[in-house]
């Protein structure tokens, strides 16, 4: 049985899809992503000279700085942050460029729910629009469980907040990897459990979370399709879109 969702989605459908990269002349790399009403811009800059304190100096080291559409940065932000770094950390190739920071910087133009995953999206089309050597792409979905037990894609606010868990899931982006601006190169590594980052939020049992897994990795390759596309030499005045 479908559920009728107050924007007339399916369980399974995922809010309109659109990327556009080189958005900021002055960052080394940029990108705006939006599903439905949600929209986040990432900005790139680096990778520069010298790492933070306490990072290791052998490796490259990633800054991420969070931007909320107003107010001042909060703790939800900060764990943003936090989830945004660990997430890019696993996915660049930290050795090519060691000795360096490059910085994220994630603004927050509307939130209509799912932003985290709009976030990650947007950081990684960021990076690659930058020419950051990667491991591989990632793409984010949000997962929620409803009151009646199934699981729903990609909610809005509302659908978000009525919802009694939910869950953000970054899948790679097969086996893609990106090591010059505009390239897109094979290299096999395989990544454990086939998912990159994993947050849940309320109470979620390990069977709900397993279907939350396999409808988010289900869906995972059209996100994954969408965004190679994106990144296939998108020039300024193209937007590629999906419903």
């Amino acid at each position: 049985m479908e559920v009728d969702r107050a924007d007339g989605r399916t369980r399974n459908q995922l809010r309109p899809l659109a990327c556009t990269r080189c958005t900021l002349n002055r960052a080394h790399g940029s990108a705006t992503w939006s599903q439905g009403e949600t929209k986040v811009l990432a900005a790139v800059f680096g990778p520069k000279a010298g790492t933070k304190k306490n990072e290791n100096p052998e490796k490259a080291c990633i800054e991420v700085i969070w931007k909320p559409k107003t107010g001042q940065i909060g703790k939800p932000e900060k764990e943003y942050e936090m989830i945004l770094k660990r997430t890019l950390q696993s996915i660049c190739l930290l050795t090519v460029n060691p000795n360096t920071t490059t910085s994220i910087i994630v603004q927050v133009v509307n939130d209509d729910g799912a932003l985290l995953p709009c976030a990650i999206n947007a950081a990684c089309a960021a990076l690659v629009d930058a020419g950051i050597p990667l491991k591989h792409l990632a793409v984010a979905i949000c997962c929620c469980l409803a009151d009646g037990g199934y699981v729903i894609l990609d909610p809005c606010k509302l659908e978000e907040q009525r919802t009694k868990a939910f869950a953000y899931l970054v899948f790679p982006n097969l086996l893609a990897s990106v090591h010059r601006k505009g390239s897109l190169q094979v290299e096999v590594e395989p990544v454990e459990h086939g998912i990159i980052t994993s947050v849940t939020r309320g109470v979620m049992p390990v069977e709900d979370y397993l279907r939350c897994l396999e409808r988010g990795r289900a869906v995972s390759a059209k996100l994954s399709e969408f965004l190679r596309r994106s990144m296939q030499l998108q020039a300024p005045s193209d937007s590629p879109t999906a419903g």
